[in-house]
């Protein structure tokens, strides 16, 4: 009998989880890092996603404050940038930066930029499959190994993990959006703009191990179970 909790597979996680932990320290130490530095312009995170968002045209999107650290988001349905205590009011090049950044989410928005509207398409299907793929696969291991629920599981887990692939070229054009922005814009300077690309680079890890981690799971549910049919 094969015991699918006590497996040399839990190596893919344990190495998902490093990569997952490492980006998001990454992304916290340099933010703190640079959210230190205060821009030359003294612009704060919202009067900078303001101006960012006037210069593209765009008029239809409200600014707001939202409470947490780095919750920072863009909501395309009721086209709103909430920005979190320390990017709102904050005047550093850190701050200006991840501002700038979900400003190019809003931007993609006006937009119509194709990966952006297959992201929010997917979002449906993405949580469905986040939150009933675990269920079904443990519920068929607990009913003797029923391969269909195992299957379906994974396969709504495939539909997670696709939804974090697509993720991944939103937010990496939404970073260069804003960096291209700040600097046509003036609203940082010189090795400002430097300092804020540091920033969005160590938040794109974030994705990147995410969808990493994603995968490698996958991964260890395919060879758990990949095989099952031929036992």
């Amino acid at each position: 009998m094969y015991y699918p909790f006590f497996d040399p597979t839990y190596i893919l996680v344990i190495i998902g989880i490093i990569l997952s932990l490492g980006a998001s320290a990454m992304v916290q130490t340099t933010f703190a890092k640079y959210n230190r530095v205060r821009s030359l312009s003294g612009m704060t995170g919202a009067q900078a996603a303001e101006r960012i968002l006037h210069s593209a045209g765009i008029y239809d999107v409200s600014v707001q404050h939202v409470s947490g650290n780095l919750t920072d988001h863009y909501d395309p349905r009721d086209k709103t940038l909430k920005l979190s205590d320390n990017v709102y009011g904050q005047t550093s090049v850190a701050a200006i930066g991840v501002a700038a950044h979900e400003c190019g989410h809003a931007i993609q928005h006006d937009k119509g930029y194709v990966p952006l509207r297959l992201r929010t398409a997917f979002v449906p299907v993405a949580n469905i499959g986040a939150t009933i793929s675990w269920p079904l696969i443990l519920i068929g291991i607990f009913l003797g190994g029923s391969q269909t629920l195992i299957y379906l599981g994974i396969i709504l887990f495939s539909c997670a993990v696709l939804f974090q692939l697509i993720t991944l070229p939103v937010e990496l054009n939404a970073s260069a959006r804003a960096v291209k922005i700040l600097d046509e814009t003036g609203i940082l300077y010189g090795e400002e703009v430097s300092h804020t690309k540091k920033v969005l680079g160590a938040a794109a890890l974030t994705y990147v191990a995410a969808a990493a981690a994603s995968i490698l799971q996958l991964l260890r549910l395919l060879i758990l179970f990949g095989g099952r049919n031929r036992d």
